[in-house]
């Protein structure tokens, strides 16, 4: 991060700052009105109830500009080489956490659809991806931008109290579409300090059974193992679109081999999800 933005950022967190107070000031005038608070009604639940993580597929000032325009946003940014201020790390928030942004577009989970309504949304800057022939290599994403990753996203779950299998990447919530974060994310990295969802090695290896990990199984009740977890299944569906529902499991919980193939050892580890985190825990 160069010095010209990282000044322009410490500039603008001093204006927010004084419009903040000027707001607060504000809102003491008095009503026209009297709210009564002391009876609150027990028919009501938190909003926010899923964490979609992207990758912006751009360098910094583009993806600024981009997520500031009027067609896409999310709640936050992070740069890969976040810089500092008072030495922390800064993270650009672009959307209140209380108003939607506009980050996952057409999207399903778990049985909710347009979860722009109850997401907040992570965009990391990150190349993606380059093409070459018919291989896609994917970039890797920084330490410092994933440590940043990590103190957000668990201050998230924490003030929502968001679930370990609602914490999905883009591609889960819409694999016809996207393919972000990317194999290249680390979600067992993150797992292992409380954010999202991670099956346990033993379970797998049990459910395995000592069969090849490459051995095929049936793609129908794969991909029915897969809608019960949360991803988006449905009938009709053309077989390169249950690969790509495939895929975008496999780019999330088994990056070494993310080809879309129905396998021993992706059953496996969609049975060891679904003892984990069942549906009916939501």
């Amino acid at each position: 991060m160069n010095f010209l933005l990282q000044s322009r950022y410490l500039l603008l967190l001093a204006a927010l700052s004084l419009l903040g107070c000027q707001a607060h000031k504000a809102d003491k005038s008095p009503a026209d009105y009297v709210l009564e608070t002391s009876r609150q009604a027990q028919g009501a639940d938190q909003r926010i109830r899923f964490l979609v993580i992207h990758y912006t597929a751009e360098n910094f000032r583009n993806s600024l500009t981009t997520l500031t325009d009027e067609e896409v946003s999310a709640h936050y940014l992070i740069p890969e080489k976040p810089p500092l201020a008072l030495g922390k790390p800064v993270a650009w928030q672009l959307v209140p956490e209380s108003m939607r942004a506009w980050q996952a577009g057409a999207s399903f989970w778990r049985g909710r659809t347009n979860l722009n309504d109850t997401s907040i949304g992570i965009e990391l800057v990150n190349k993606g991806f380059t093409q070459r022939l018919l291989e896609k290599r994917f970039y890797s994403f920084s330490a410092p931008q994933i440590s940043l990753l990590t103190s957000l996203s668990r201050d998230i779950i924490a003030r929502y109290h968001i679930k370990p299998q609602n914490v999905v990447a883009h591609s889960d919530i819409a694999p016809q579409r996207k393919e972000d974060p990317g194999p290249m994310f680390p979600w067992q990295q993150l797992a292992e300090h409380g954010i999202g969802a991670w099956p346990q090695a033993a379970r797998v290896k049990t459910l395995l059974n000592g069969r090849d990990p490459q051995q095929p199984v049936d793609t129908a009740q794969l991909l029915e193992k897969l809608a019960r977890y949360g991803y988006p299944v449905s009938e009709g569906m053309t077989p390169r679109q249950q690969r790509r529902v495939i895929a975008a499991f496999q780019m999330h919980f088994r990056q070494s081999d993310y080809r879309g193939n129905a396998d021993a050892e992706s059953e496996a580890i969609i049975d060891a999800l679904l003892a984990q985190y069942p549906p009916s825990s939501d």
